[in-house]
Parts: C-alpha cells; sequence; structure tokens
C-alpha cells in the first residue's frame, strides 16, 4: 500500500484528474529536504508514524524555492486536502493571506504564530530543552570551551543558543561559549560545507564540545566533530546514531507529534496556539545505547534535576525571543 504521494515540484502538486476532491492531509516541508535528519526529518517521521497506524495516505511536497510556498499552499487546498500542515517559521507571512481565502480548510504551522480562525499555531520552547543539553555540554567539556552553530541567524535560533549558553554557565560560570551562525538567508539550512568549517573554527579556539541548530548544516558539523575527535550535540530529531559514540545527545524537539496531532485530529481540528515545552514533553534529550557511554549516571541525574524544575516553574529559563536579549552570551 502506498504511503505517500511525493511531488517534486509544484506544478506536481496537484496532479489531479477533474473533479478529483482530496480527503487526505498534506505536509510542506521547509527548504532543506526531507531527509535533512533534522527539523524536515521529524516532521515527515510525525507524518509517517499516522500513516502507518491508520492505514490512511497523505501527500507531501519538499520546496524547492521561496516562490513554491504560496502555490504549494494554494493548491493543496483547492485540491481540498485538510488539514495542511506547514513547517516553518517562513510560511508564517503567506499563510496568514492564504488562510482566509480558504475558510474551510484547516491549517497548521510549526514554529510561528499565526492568528487566523482555521490555523493551529504549534511553538516549542526550544530554550529549554538548549539549556539542558548546555548543561551536559559543561559536564562532558574538558576544555571548558563549547560551540554553538546555528543556521539562518533570526531570533528563534538565537532562543536556542541563549538556552544553551545558560545551561552551561549553570554547570560551570567560567566556560567560555563560541556561537557562529552559518548565514542570513535560507541557504544557512543545508550548507554542510560552512557547517564543517565553522566547527574546525571552533576547534581551533578550544570547544570540545559543539552544538548544532542548523538544519541539514548541521550534517556537517557533527561529521566534522567525530572526524576530529571532539563531540557534538545533534537537534529537533535523535541524531546520536549518525556518529555512535561520538554525539553526547541531541536536543529533541518533537515536531514528530506535532505533525502526528495534527494529522491525528484531522479536518476541525482545535485551531489557536499550542507551546510544547518540558513539562509536556514538547522538547528534551536523547539518551540511548549510541550515547549511553558518554553520559554518566550523574550527569544524568543533574540534568533530569534541571528538567523537573523547568516543568514545575522552579527554574525558568531565559527566553532570548521575550525581549531580544540574552544575559550571558553576546552575539
Amino acid at each position: 500500500m502506498t504511503l505517500m504521494t511525493k511531488f517534486l515540484g509544484a506544478a506536481a502538486a496537484v496532479a489531479l484528474s477533474a473533479g478529483a476532491a482530496l480527503a487526505e492531509p498534506a505536509l510542506i516541508f521547509d527548504l532543506g529536504g526531507k531527509f535533512d535528519k533534522s527539523f524536515n526529518e521529524a516532521a515527515f517521521n510525525g507524518a509517517k508514524r499516522w500513516a502507518d497506524e491508520t492505514g490512511n495516505t497523505f501527500r507531501e511536497i519538499e520546496l524547492q524555492s521561496e516562490a513554491q510556498r504560496e502555490q504549494a499552499l494554494r493548491r493543496f487546498a483547492e485540491a481540498g486536502s485538510n488539514p495542511i500542515v506547514m513547517t516553518g517559521f517562513a510560511f508564517g507571512d503567506i499563510l496568514n493571506q492564504v488562510a482566509p481565502d480558504y475558510p474551510d480548510t484547516d491549517f497548521a504551522i510549526i514554529d510561528m504564530v499565526v492568528d487566523q480562525p482555521n490555523v493551529r499555531s504549534v511553538v516549542f520552547n526550544e530554550h529549554e530543552g538548549s539549556y539542558l543539553v548546555g548543561m551536559m555540554a559543561a559536564e562532558a567539556s574538558k576544555t571548558g570551551t563549547v560551540g554553538f552553530i546555528g543556521g539562518m541567524d533570526i531570533p528563534l535560533i538565537r532562543k536556542f543558543a541563549c538556552g544553551f549558553a545558560e545551561g552551561v554557565k549553570a554547570v560551570n560560570p567560567d566556560a567560555t561559549v563560541i556561537a557562529n551562525m552559518t548565514g542570513t538567508t535560507p541557504a544557512a539550512w543545508n550548507d554542510p560545507v560552512k557547517g564543517s568549517e565553522l566547527t574546525k573554527a571552533q576547534i581551533s579556539q578550544g570547544a570540545d564540545v559543539v552544538y548544532a541548530a542548523a538544519g541539514g548544516t548541521g550534517v556537517g558539523v557533527l561529521q566534522t566533530a567525530a572526524d576530529e575527535g571532539i563531540l557534538s550535540i545533534g537537534v529537533d530529531s535523535n541524531q546520536n546514531h549518525l556518529h555512535p559514540g561520538k554525539v553526547l545527545t541531541s536536543m529533541t524537539k518533537r515536531v514528530d507529534n506535532a505533525v502526528y496531532q495534527a494529522f491525528t485530529d484531522g479536518a476541525g481540528m482545535e485551531k489557536g496556539f499550542n507551546v510544547m515545552g518540558v513539562a509536556n514533553e514538547g522538547v528534551g534529550f536523547a539518551m540511548d545505547e549510541n550515547n549511553a557511554d558518554l553520559v554518566s549516571a550523574e550527569m544524568k541525574a543533574n540534568v533530569e534535576a534541571a528538567a523537573a524544575k523547568i516543568a514545575d516553574g522552579s527554574l525558568m529559563v531565559h527566553d532570548y525571543m521575550s525581549d531580544d536579549s540574552c544575559p550571558v552570551l553576546d552575539f
């Protein structure tokens, strides 16, 4: 049985026979590719889990350019797909324009808030999960210097970086955190060569643990860290398996759960603003056989204790997006 119908371009996104009406939900990936081993792939895994469990199918498209965002949204809506889920903040402005034109279609957007009556907005407390892996980085570092490599330089990625630095400093107030962004355009999400170059530069400055929050670019970060004999930290999906024994942990951002839930709720789903954080297992850190030997029982216990405090509100991690500032890191 076919799990999905794949469209390689916007023109093919609605190869429909006349009068056909589609009941399938649809998933639109952000730039960087479905199999980026990170954000987009997490979204795909959630959709696939839904398809495997229900026996139903879904439609999808991998964008090749910015211009395809609106085309894909409108064509799926006109084809009858419902709900339509999209991954990434970059859909925000376009969805705000498109959603009112299709009041009977439900949309879900991940990583951005769109205030429309037929839109579910799902955002994550990435700073909380980043704090936890920052603690782990500081525990594992032998040099006292750790690094952060972001994708596109936007407030959302600074939110990751700031939470990470705060977690590092909670364990070692004298630690040095080096932060670099890959670029200022969407191409920054899919540049593993630049990710590798930035990793080498941070290693030359003493970093022995590097956290990547850069989509497909992060693949280059993790690869270079493994090649150079330092530890890395993955993001979004559990990336521990990419380099067993070399990836300290991954900051898991359960984009898969957000997509799975939207598909499960289906047309008529509850709209509005949804936040996924440590308290509701929206973000966290990954432990498995691939990193078990890297994380001591004491390290794990310390991070779990911090997670419990974040969950009950007794530990508040600074959110860069609340005021565009970071008390522990200069950008």
